[in-house]
């Protein structure tokens, strides 16, 4: 499923994109239908968290994969891999070289898109934690997601590491994992876990994403085989890695998020995993 490092790697393959011209828009969204991009050429594209923006002229392009949302390119005139009616956004762009095909992209079931003015990127991005997967993250971006965690004591640490509010790019399977590194069970309060915790869980939080940022498939536990790189995320049921009791399966959170494509981490109900043997809850018990 999509998390920092999938939007990272998706912006990177995006990069050739960069210096193009377009020279077609079809916004197929109510809101944005009218907008067009026609003549304007990209002058960036990066990731923040879970969002992926694209400079384009003097508007920004924002999109959102959530679950099911992909981008995929094509020569334009050649049959999409996916129906037309999945199809939200497609931009075509001036070719590599003189006389050959535009290229097309094409978003499909992204669960968010928006155009907005350049100029209102950073109120857009305001509300947003720090990036986790951002190069610069030792320049203020670790402190500052430790401190907002730590300002809600009585939340458990599982929501408060999905929160985009927190730190932006955290996601399921990460959460699992590392509160399963950690030795912790998701629903530990903040206060409980201490500030400590909290560190190492933002600090494992960075170099496990880090280090996967270019992978094609997540590793965390060293193993690269099918089947073999997770500890707990999808495993319910199956033995421990460590100390063989069976993985457990649950849900954390409840609340409604309205839509919101930043809030649909923070306290809507999620699937949690965890071993009850190597992750105790707050009071001692699994």
């Amino acid at each position: 499923m999509p998390e920092g490092d999938s939007v990272l790697r998706l912006s990177n393959r995006m990069q050739w994109m960069t210096g193009r011209t377009v020279t077609r828009t079809d916004v197929r969204v109510p809101r944005f239908a009218t907008v067009t991009l026609d003549g304007a050429t990209v002058h960036k594209v990066w990731p923040y968290g879970k969002h992926l923006f694209m400079h384009i002229g003097d508007q920004v392009v924002h999109t959102h994969l959530k679950m099911e949302g992909m981008w995929a390119i094509h020569a334009a005139g050649t049959r999409w891999r996916k129906p037309a009616y999945t199809a939200r956004i497609v931009l075509r762009l001036s070719p590599q070289h003189p006389g050959g095909p535009d290229i097309e992209i094409v978003g499909h079931e992204l669960g968010f898109v928006r155009i907005f003015p350049f100029a209102r990127y950073h109120d857009v991005v305001a509300h947003l934690g720090p990036d986790i997967l951002d190069p610069e993250w030792d320049n203020g971006g670790r402190d500052e997601a430790i401190r907002r965690i730590l300002e809600r004591p009585e939340r458990s640490l599982g929501a408060a590491l999905l929160d985009q509010k927190n730190v932006a790019g955290i996601g399921n399977e990460y959460r699992a994992e590392i509160m399963f590194l950690i030795g912790l069970h998701p629903a530990v309060p903040v206060g409980a876990a201490g500030a400590a915790t909290v560190a190492q869980a933002i600090d494992l939080s960075r170099r496990v994403m880090w280090e996967n940022r270019l992978e094609p498939h997540r590793i965390f536990t060293g193993d690269r085989r099918p089947g073999m790189s997770d500890y707990v995320f999808g495993r319910n049921g199956k033995a421990c890695r460590r100390c063989g009791a069976a993985i457990r399966k649950g849900t954390l959170g409840g609340v409604d998020a309205g839509g919101d494509p930043d809030l649909d981490a923070g306290e809507l109900e999620r699937i949690i995993w965890w071993c009850p043997n190597c992750q105790p809850g707050a009071d001692g018990r699994s």
